[in-house]
């Protein structure tokens, strides 16, 4: 899955049951990753003190503090995506964990390929490739360079998640074109099944209103990244 000449994506796995956390480990290292487990957020807290992690998979359901929460913390300085584990009928958690900063979710259970396509798809938004539109664009006081996925307001560099980057970048690739929540959901590397109706439109809105709280003035009223009624959404820089 990786290339020769690439190092191995280190992924964090964190579940408080030591017999998910083995089977995955054993499935991740056996489809080319490197792979670290931890048992509970704290676990998880004290690996990520001293190591890096390309991505981490992360249950949202543990004793102690919950999924949800460690990515709430995270995001206050991290951009590592994360992928939550969630139980297969709490829409509701799936959704809290996208506003939290989650990057994706995968309901359990769930097929071990079915998360190797929800990784790929994950790890392939964060390298930077050439930008088929312009290559700056302004948004009010924002500057983004869409080459090398950065927003800066002034020398201020503005952190974006993977999700967030890739959203952007779409989006800047067509200004001022609709795009709709359908192209939106495929490029974002969603896999067809249960999550590819409703519940993926859904999380696709959630994404939109968290890159909305970086870019937009008042992202109650966008000027920026505008709602196209029936369609999806359509990025108008200045």
């Amino acid at each position: 899955m990786t290339q020769t000449d690439q190092p191995l994506a280190h992924i964090l796995v964190v579940d408080d049951d030591e017999r998910i956390r083995s089977l995955l480990r054993r499935f991740l290292m056996r489809s080319g990753f490197l792979v670290t487990t931890a048992r509970d957020a704290a676990h998880a807290r004290r690996l990520l003190a001293g190591l890096d992690f390309d991505l981490i998979v992360l249950d949202v359901m543990m004793p102690g503090e919950d999924g949800v929460s460690l990515t709430r913390h995270l995001r206050q300085s991290r951009t590592v995506p994360i992928l939550l584990l969630t139980a297969k009928s709490e829409t509701e958690d799936r959704i809290s964990g996208l506003e939290s900063g989650a990057d994706d979710y995968l309901a359990k259970p769930f097929e071990p390929r079915e998360l190797l396509l929800r990784i790929a798809a994950i790890l392939r938004r964060i390298p930077a490739s050439e930008s088929k539109g312009p290559k700056f664009l302004s948004i009010g006081q924002l500057r983004y360079d869409a080459d090398k996925g950065e927003l800066w307001q002034g020398e201020l560099p503005l952190r974006l998640t993977g999700t967030e980057h890739a959203l952007l970048r779409r989006l800047a690739d067509t200004p001022r074109q609709p795009v709709s929540r359908a192209e939106l959901i495929e490029d974002l590397g969603r896999s067809p099944g249960e999550d590819s109706g409703e519940n993926s439109e859904r999380a696709i809105d959630v994404q939109i209103t968290r890159l909305r709280r970086k870019i937009e003035p008042d992202p109650k009223e966008p000027r920026y990244l505008q709602t196209v009624r029936g369609t999806g959404y359509m990025l108008v820089p200045d």
